[in-house]
């Protein structure tokens, strides 16, 4: 039998097995808690999916209770979709100041618990709202929905850097293609179930707080996972002790970023000017039905989950800025089909949403990781909250010039001329944003024409067309054994 060998105290008076002083030791309790917040994170996230989709002003459930069951008038409607970009621009002056009080991770974790509260003060509201008078309802609604949507701003700043601080730059690529694509299928779900229960209680009340009332419920889970995210800062904290003016300087001496924020306001503006009209095209001018809109949106989504890991492993290895450019311009380039369509080929659109959600999901994933490497790190909350801020003002003007535009030309000329002509301004301004993303120097970046040779690779293609089991393949090479030299 063998015997257990006495352990020798140490010169501290600690044995030299104990854990605590080992490295090795602390190095895997690192990893372990980087691989346990990668986890919470994405599970959190896809329970967190209904109640975010749900805060967006022009999603299926708020746009069919503003229409079917409480029928609102159009400028309520317009004025409730805008509060959003206000709350977005109106929160760069509260975000820098709570960041310097407290952590990125108990902003996100407050403002997450004050924005399902107020969802849940609107799932009671709603069998309190007078059924004969839609203008005063349209006031208690945008009243809440102002409340949810400065909670949502607070959190959703707070929530990007709270990410910036513990997800290692080298996996955010790959990580964020892998979660936004379960996300993608978590979005898909919960449409399918809303459209269900909608159609089945005929738009009723109670359908509609079933519906919150069931996102309420998975958003007070999300939140008990990012508690429990043993998360660690794997870069080093800003100083809380500098003050707005030092930050101010920060930014501004900032170039990379400050043509980032120019880069976002012109594509802010241009995707949003006549953004809002494209469901009323279908609608009004191609005559589609809500199910077929609807149906067009899981094309959509399903295009964006099936290539978001081929996005993520190409953004990792040839950087943000280069494949933003290709995927902006594949994108964009489609929408030129828009003038073209009329009810008798209004079926191309299954084929144009889906090959939309394949190409844009690589400058969505681009723009957010781009602008995480980006962040002029001492005012990282201040930067955040200004391009946010920046952004959301020509988001929010965008569509009132479009409105307006379309109104003075729809009372002089046919309407599909009109809307056809209209849609022209999207991809023309997408590729004056693809200039200016060019002029963006990123650190660590591969040039435009490595990316475009990357995308030309036909098993690359293959992947982002469907074929996901090839992309492990394709993005992540495997170690190869050493071959032993010849003495």
């Amino acid at each position: 039998m063998n015997a257990i060998p006495p352990t020798t105290p140490g010169p501290h008076g600690a044995s030299p097995e104990t854990p605590a002083f080992a490295p090795g030791h602390e190095t895997a309790r690192r990893k372990q808690d980087l691989a346990d917040s990668f986890r919470l994170c994405t599970v959190e996230g896809l329970v967190s999916m209904p109640i975010v989709l749900m805060t967006l002003p022009a999603n299926v459930v708020l746009a069919a209770l503003f229409t079917k069951a409480l029928h609102l008038p159009n400028q309520t409607i317009g004025f409730i979709s805008a509060l959003p970009f206000v709350c977005n621009f109106l929160q760069v002056g509260i975000s820098p100041l709570l960041a310097r009080w407290f952590s990125s991770k108990a902003i996100t974790i407050t403002g997450a618990c004050l924005h399902t509260l107020s969802w849940v003060a609107f799932c009671i509201m709603l069998g309190l709202l007078p059924t004969d008078d839609p203008a005063r309802a349209g006031l208690w609604i945008g009243a809440w929905f102002f409340v949810s949507s400065f909670c949502s701003s607070i959190t959703g700043v707070s929530w990007n850097a709270w990410v910036q601080e513990w997800v290692p730059a080298r996996l955010r690529g790959r990580y964020f293609g892998r979660r936004n694509r379960l996300l993608q299928i978590s979005n898909i779900t919960f449409l399918l179930l809303a459209g269900w229960m909608l159609a089945e209680w005929s738009y009723s009340r109670v359908a509609f707080q079933l519906l919150i009332a069931f996102a309420v419920l998975l958003r007070l889970l999300s939140i008990l996972w990012q508690l429990r995210m043993p998360t660690e800062a794997s870069e080093r904290p800003p100083s809380r002790n500098a003050t707005l003016s030092a930050q101010f300087i920060t930014v501004r001496q900032s170039k990379p970023f400050l043509r980032f924020i120019l880069f976002g306001a012109v594509w802010s503006f241009g995707a949003n000017i006549f953004g809002p009209f494209y469901h009323v095209f279908m609608f009004e001018e191609l005559r589609l039905s809500a199910l077929q809109v609807g149906t067009l949106s899981v094309c959509g989504a399903v295009g964006a989950a099936l290539s978001m890991p081929a996005w993520g492993a190409l953004l990792g290895r040839y950087g943000n800025k280069g494949v933003m450019v290709v995927s902006l311009l594949l994108w964009q380039g489609h929408n030129f089909l828009w003038s073209f369509l009329t009810p008798e080929n209004a079926w191309w659109l299954y084929g144009m949403w889906f090959w939309g959600g394949l190409t844009n999901a690589g400058f969505f994933l681009g723009q957010f990781t781009l602008m995480l490497k980006l962040l002029p790190v001492p005012a990282r909350n201040l930067a955040l909250g200004m391009n946010l801020a920046i952004t959301s003002l020509f988001a929010a003007i965008a569509p009132a010039i479009g409105g307006m535009l379309l109104e003075f030309f729809l009372a002089r000329h046919a309407a599909l001329p009109v809307y056809h002509a209209a849609f022209l301004a999207q991809p023309l301004l997408g590729f004056v944003s693809a200039w200016l993303l060019l002029r963006i120097r990123e650190p660590s970046a591969c040039s435009l024409t490595h990316v475009v040779g990357a995308m030309s690779n036909v098993r690359t293609l293959a992947s982002l067309s469907g074929l996901s089991f090839l992309s492990q393949y394709l993005f992540y090479r495997r170690p190869q054994p050493e071959t032993p030299r010849k003495e």
